[in-house]
């Protein structure tokens, strides 16, 4: 079945909405990237931080009060018009929300957890709702007065890209007509000291696939679509295919031939019923570290032996973890989007100096565009810890 993808909402440091975001995308803008202190003790690293004024929570919902969910009802409100359409066409009862996440609102326990070892007490503001993975979920349904199934994937760096596989499954089951799916992640000391400790965070702007990438940076955003079986508006994109697999080869490293990331896309393709040669353009994990960019290199030679336009955009966002899967299929959308005239890709920032020992890819450089053909498909990469990988395919629908 396809599953059509009519409303998009985002803000990360690209930018606040799809106009600004695209703007900064496709120029490979990297000025959204701020070196900071604070996050690390004794380091002050480069971070997407997103730095516009975010909506308030309602009153109502105030228990739910977090920045992820403050950027997630940002991303919301940019599509309201649309998912009220949605509720009304369809009922409340056949509206899903389906996020990833993996930080959820562990910034706001954080510190209060913090106040109370210093002053034996919460702090006014502390909630435990604020913390639960179910947050971001839990609070978009309240927010909207829906009843569909609303819950939260939290696989690392791959769980909105699963929560769109997942409310493409709703649809199919008829368990619901309409689904809002993407993720969201918030910047936290947690996250940061956490990469830091495993020595994965580099303290410039990260440089995928190159001799001399050092590690990745952190970033927060939010990315929603709404997600249904029949298009709507003017144009026609959709969910094609998607795929996933577990290698399971270690807690934190990939498995280093790219076994499971080349069965992920391999599985996304026969989802779409296309050939690897269809795929017009490739926006890679590609997160800097030594060990991804190997295996993610050795598993597109393979699958694209006759090469693909690909782009890792985390130099221009940072790596934004439980959102990372949803945002970066974001940028796909956006490059198929009607307002996208001149049909521009987002390019490959680095230094330039490839690393000999990897597989040499087909890096889209400022100024390329999609091919002029009828048919549009772009892929997007998503692996996570613990092995755990997945493929998107996002294009035309029929």
């Amino acid at each position: 079945m396809t599953a059509y993808l009519n409303a998009l909402g985002l803000i990360c440091s690209l930018g606040d909405d799809r106009a600004s975001v695209a703007r900064t995308l496709f120029a490979g803008d990297t000025s959204g990237m701020h070196t900071e202190s604070g996050w690390v003790p004794e380091r002050s690293l480069p971070v997407g931080a997103v730095k516009s004024l975010l909506p308030q929570i309602p009153a109502e919902l105030g228990q739910q009060s977090s920045r992820n969910n403050q950027l997630l009802l940002a991303a919301a409100l940019q599509i309201e018009t649309d998912i009220q359409k949605a509720i009304a066409k369809y009922g409340k009862h056949r509206i899903g929300v389906i996020l990833g996440t993996s930080t959820s609102g562990i910034d706001e326990a954080s510190r209060g957890i913090a106040s109370y070892l210093r002053d034996e007490a919460f702090p006014a503001d502390y909630d435990y709702h604020q913390q639960e993975l179910s947050a971001p979920a839990s609070f978009l349904a309240a927010w909207l007065d829906v009843s569909g199934p609303a819950y939260v994937i939290s696989t690392a760096c791959t769980s909105s890209a699963r929560a769109l596989l997942s409310a493409r499954r709703l649809l199919d089951m008829n368990l619901c007509d309409a689904v809002l799916c993407g993720g969201v992640d918030s910047l936290c000391k947690l996250t940061l000291n956490g990469f830091s400790s495993l020595e994965a965070v580099s303290n410039q702007r990260c440089n995928p696939f190159s001799i001399n990438r050092s590690g990745i940076n952190i970033g927060e955003a939010a990315a929603v679509f709404l997600m249904t079986r029949e298009a709507s508006g003017d144009h026609r994109i959709a969910l094609l295919g998607a795929g996933a697999s577990s290698d399971a080869h270690h807690i934190s490293a990939p498995e280093p031939s790219g076994r499971g990331a080349h069965q992920a896309m391999q599985k996304a393709l026969d989802n779409a019923k296309l050939h690897a040669s269809d795929i017009n353009y490739l926006n890679l994990h590609g997160t800097a570290t030594q060990h991804n960019d190997a295996m993610e290199s050795l598993a597109v030679n393979a699958l694209f032996p006759e090469g693909v336009p690909c782009s890792s955009t985390k130099p221009l966002t940072g790596h934004t973890l439980g959102a990372a899967g949803a945002l970066e299929a974001a940028f796909c959308w956006l490059a198929l989007s009607p307002e996208n005239r001149d049909r521009q890709l987002p390019p490959h920032v680095w230094d330039g100096q490839a690393d000999t020992g990897l597989p040499a890819l087909r890096w889209v450089t400022p100024g390329d565009t999609l091919q002029q053909n009828s048919s549009r498909r772009l892929m997007s990469n998503s692996f996570a810890f613990g092995g755990n990988n997945v493929s998107l395919i996002i294009g035309d629908g029929a």
